[in-house]
Order: structure tokens, then sequence, then C-alpha cells
């Protein structure tokens, strides 16, 4: 098993994690800095425990929003099949459209972590 040592609000931290998995893993705790540091800029330094909270927060609302729009994706698809039901097949590929661009756009914000 590897460990990984990241660093959230300045400190560090020895994270173990599957072998090959250091570089990913390194990613998010870039992420989780970027987003703590956000805050940071934002309410100031409210103590470690309070920001992590924050900004758990923050990431579980951004993939709750990530899981809506994929539901919504899923809806889409399957009312596709369904040519019949629901909506006309222009609105259900704008939809589609809008929802692979918000995925993206997440996505890029991840990499870029």
């Amino acid at each position: 098993m590897a460990q990984v040592e990241v660093t959230i609000n300045n400190r560090s931290y020895r994270i173990a994690c599957d072998d090959g998995q250091e570089q990913h893993l390194s990613r998010l705790a870039e992420y989780v800095d970027q987003r703590v540091q956000e805050l940071v800029a934002s309410v100031g330094q409210v103590g470690d425990d309070r920001l992590l909270v924050m900004a758990s927060l923050l990431v579980a609302d951004e993939l709750s929003e990530t899981l809506s729009a994929l539901q919504r994706c899923q809806d889409a698809v399957s009312v596709a099949v369904q040519p019949d039901e629901g909506p006309g097949q222009g609105e259900i590929a704008e939809t589609m459209e809008s929802l692979a661009d918000r995925i993206e756009r997440i996505a890029a914000k991840l990499e870029a972590a």
C-alpha cells in the first residue's frame, strides 16, 4: 500500500492509498486545498476543522449537482428511447448538450486542481 503526503491549508497529512493511485490522490488533495484557500480568502482562518467541513460541503454540493445532471441525462435518454412520450427530440438534444457542457466544466475544474 502506497502513502502520499498531501498539504491542505498549509498542513501536511500522510494518506495511504492503493498502489498506482498516488497521483490521483494528490490531485484530489490539491482540489480540496484550492477550495479551502477560496474559503480562507472569503471567511478567513476559522480553524482547520471548520474549513475542512465547509470545503467538504462545497465539494458535496458540486457532486450533488453533477449527479442530478447525470440523472437528467439518463432521463432524457430514456425519453428518447420512447419518442411518443415526453418532450420532442430537439428538446432532448438541447438538454443533453447543456448537461454535457456542465459536466465537462466540472470535470475541467477537477482536472485543473
